[in-house]
């Protein structure tokens, strides 16, 4: 397990008010938010970490239109509840990040609509651009996004760690299934004290 600082990059999924924040639209639909909510200052300490190392960050947010044409057929038909809870929407509190993430000058923001950061987001190009090999992956939702996300970089040959005391989901046991399957075949799954050592060495 190679751990460093060398052609590495950090992801931070989704640290939006929309889960993130006890008024964001997951927690109005009455969704337990908390693990979410927890998940703030353990990705805070990644992205310092990060500055500090000369690791670059990469920011993901999940917006929509507001007409949510662009979200495709799965949350219209399987989780059709958000759009009634304008969860999300571009230009919107709900979809900004938490007021602890302000991205720096040379940090990176990627806009998507689906749950992967590959999808049609540039993710990848902005990886090949700066010839990084070995990402790192925080944020939520555990079981969507992250897993999502870790999967996409496993098949495009990142050596992909997920860091498990810095994600969160909205239930328990997705959280725990989430991270066993990653960790099965797609990722190493470390903790935030890992990183950090490895990146002040």
């Amino acid at each position: 397990m190679q751990l460093d600082t060398d052609r590495t990059a950090l992801i931070v999924i989704d640290m939006q008010n929309a889960f993130c924040h006890p008024s964001g639209s997951l927690a109005k639909l009455g969704k337990d938010a908390s693990m979410c909510i927890a998940a703030v200052p353990a990705c805070r300490q990644l992205v310092d970490a990060a500055h500090a190392a000369g690791v670059p960050v990469i920011y993901t947010r999940i917006v929509y239109r507001p007409d949510y044409r662009d979200r495709g057929i799965m949350p219209h038909e399987i989780r059709p509840v958000l759009k009634d809870a304008a969860s999300c929407v571009v230009g919107t509190w709900d979809a900004d990040l938490v007021a602890e993430f302000v991205p720096g000058a040379d940090d990176f923001v990627v806009d998507k609509n689906r749950p992967s950061a590959f999808f049609n987001a540039g993710t990848d190009t902005i990886l090949r651009n700066l010839d990084v090999r070995t990402v790192v992956v925080c944020g939520v939702t555990t079981s969507m996004c992250v897993e999502s996300t870790v999967r996409d970089a496993g098949h495009r040959d990142y050596r992909t760690f997920v860091v498990s005391d810095a994600t969160g989901e909205l239930d328990r046991k997705r959280h725990d299934a989430a991270l066993v399957s990653m960790g099965y075949f797609f990722a190493h799954v470390v903790t935030v004290n890992d990183i950090v050592k490895a990146w002040a060495r």
